[in-house]
């Protein structure tokens, strides 16, 4: 049976051990570990996917509802140049898919591109939107149709409409026998001044058929006040707007 002596200096020794064991361990643990992050490319913490899901910001592919494309149209504006532009429906309430690469086409009646336009979007959060393309050249042929297509799945991320306190209180259209005019207003309900807005507009005839659209940013909107956004277009639609969409967006 071992001294009391004896017992004592194992005792020091066991202490001095575990103590140099501890100094040497925490900071090795703190200089080796990672904790869990949403760009560690490791499914971890709380999230559902890899760097996806839980409290990360990216979405995970069961989270989100793919976008879809109404329709794509074109509209002369000049001689050899036309507008170009894609209703793009975003069924996902509180996320936004920004940097989307898309491909836009005016294609012949062979489906041969006569211009071609590789671009990134944003769908913004809870809202349906245009892609608009202004001004593009055709050369001196004349296209039968617009083509449009995602050329990389959306990444979404959680987001809230930073619009949410803006509605379209009046729409005013005129026509004369060469032109037509549209003067949106637009209100805003919060009593913060909402900045840098972009208006799309979209005339429809009787049966729901796009007829024009164009494009037109406002800089501000007051608090618990309104701004008006101009819309003009070269040609006169002869009576057949029947409704008008109005579609906001965040520049």
């Amino acid at each position: 049976m071992a001294s009391w002596s004896r017992q004592r200096r194992l005792k020091y020794a066991a202490t001095i051990i575990a103590v140099l064991v501890v100094a040497a361990g925490v900071p090795a643990f703190f200089f080796f570990y990672k904790a869990p992050s949403c760009s560690d490319g490791i499914k971890n913490g709380d999230e559902q996917g890899v760097d996806c899901g839980g409290s990360c910001e990216k979405l995970c592919p069961v989270a989100f509802l793919a976008p879809s494309v109404s329709w794509a149209r074109f509209k002369e504006v000049a001689p050899g140049l036309y507008n170009m532009a894609a209703y793009v429906i975003n069924p996902n309430r509180n996320a936004e898919a920004t940097g989307t690469p898309y491909q836009m086409s005016l294609l012949n009646d062979q489906g041969i591109p006569l211009a071609e336009i590789d671009d990134v979007m944003t769908i913004p959060p809870g809202r349906d939107t245009l892609v608009f393309q202004g001004a593009v050249s055709a050369g001196k042929q004349t296209p039968a149709r617009t083509f449009f297509q995602f050329t990389a799945p959306p990444r979404w991320f959680v987001r809230s409409d930073p619009l949410s306190s803006l509605s379209v209180s009046d729409k005013n259209y005129n026509e004369t026998a060469s032109s037509s005019s549209l003067f949106v207003a637009i209100s805003n309900s919060s009593v913060n001044p909402v900045k840098d807005v972009i208006i799309y507009a979209v005339l429809l005839d009787k049966d729901g058929n796009v007829l024009d659209f164009s494009k037109t940013a406002v800089d501000l909107i007051p608090p618990s006040g309104t701004a008006h956004a101009p819309f003009t277009w070269p040609i006169s639609h002869g009576g057949a707007v029947v409704s008008i969409e109005v579609l906001l967006m965040a520049k």
